[in-house]
């Protein structure tokens, strides 16, 4: 009985001592990855401070949702070449349903003939220039009867950063033709891996047939692209330092804890991605105004009508 009982004592030890080492081993890989995630996200801290480039602080007041599980996020990107204020190159209104992970990206043409709240009418990318993202958000609101929760605004020289980190391998997109005139790089037509840098000439290239309308299909496209780069496991670890380079490139009214709730959601992946120009087809024609040059004039209703049945499913 005595050997027996000793031989019981001795294999609860040896399982006490598995169990104790299993969560050693638990503890510091946890440690290790804490350190890990911390020296990168200070390691893009660093990077977005090293650049020079200066975020803007912009004075905005999001609309209450009207769902909680949906977000509406005004996505917008500046070419600021050291000015007070530039105009807005980019314009993406960004819908997210978080309970299923669909994505609806709206793009507003920058040359939409657009009544500009307190000023006289220019195209839209001028609201900014004028008063920042608050007048922009308004003469959009005002404009389309859209509901715009949240605001998030990068310089082009830090999307190339932030392309970088995301997917040091470069991202996967399909070049319509070759391109090269006024975007920095030389760009040849067929499949092709571009760093941040390319895929930002990609992305502002409008000298063919289909001018901006081309340029903000191409946009489109580098986002989806940029999307399915990020959501890939290899590319998992460069979320510290992403993180981090976000916080320094960003201007944003989304706050830290917002941030989180966000990152679960994005992490499960399968987002499923539908894309919106506006004007939408046969619903503008070309005119001219001394004050603000070359604009589209926009059948209002026609696009707010688009626009609500693309929202829809989503509200």
């Amino acid at each position: 009985m005595d050997e027996k009982r000793q031989t019981h004592v001795r294999k609860k030890k040896r399982k006490l001592r598995k169990g104790r080492t299993f969560l050693i081993i638990v503890i510091l890989l946890a440690v290790v990855a804490g350190i890990y995630s911390y020296t990168q996200y200070k390691a893009g801290l660093k990077i977005a401070s090293s650049t020079g480039i200066a975020k803007k602080t912009e004075q905005f007041k999001g609309d209450t949702q009207t769902k909680s599980n949906v977000e509406n996020i005004l996505l917008l990107g500046v070419d600021s070449r050291g000015e007070a204020r530039s105009r807005t190159d980019s314009m993406i209104l960004v819908n997210w349903n978080k309970d299923t992970n669909d994505v609806k990206m709206v793009s507003f043409m920058r040359d939409i003939y657009a009544n500009i709240p307190g000023y006289q009418s220019y195209k839209l990318n001028t609201a900014y220039y004028l008063g920042g993202v608050q007048l922009l958000k308004n003469t959009l609101q005002n404009t389309f009867d859209v509901e715009i929760n949240h605001y998030a605004l990068i310089d082009f020289k830090s999307f190339e950063s932030l392309v970088d980190i995301i997917a040091p391998n470069g991202v996967k997109v399909y070049v319509d033709h070759d391109m090269s005139q006024n975007i920095g790089v030389s760009l040849k037509k067929g499949e092709q891996r571009l760093n941040g840098k390319e895929l930002l000439g990609f992305s502002r290239f409008r000298h063919d047939n289909l001018g901006d309308f081309g340029r903000v299909d191409r946009q489109q496209k580098a986002l989806e692209a940029l999307k399915k780069e990020a959501l890939s496991p290899s590319n998992f670890k460069n979320y510290p330092k992403l993180l981090g380079a976000v916080k320094g490139f960003v201007e944003t009214d989304i706050t830290d804890r917002q941030e989180l709730s966000f990152i679960l959601p994005i992490i499960k992946g399968n987002i499923k991605m539908e894309r919106l120009t506006i004007p939408v087809e046969h619903s503008y024609s070309y005119g001219y105004y001394p004050q603000a040059g070359s604009v589209l004039e926009i059948n209002v209703q026609q696009n707010q009508q688009a626009l609500d049945k693309f929202l829809g499913s989503n509200k």
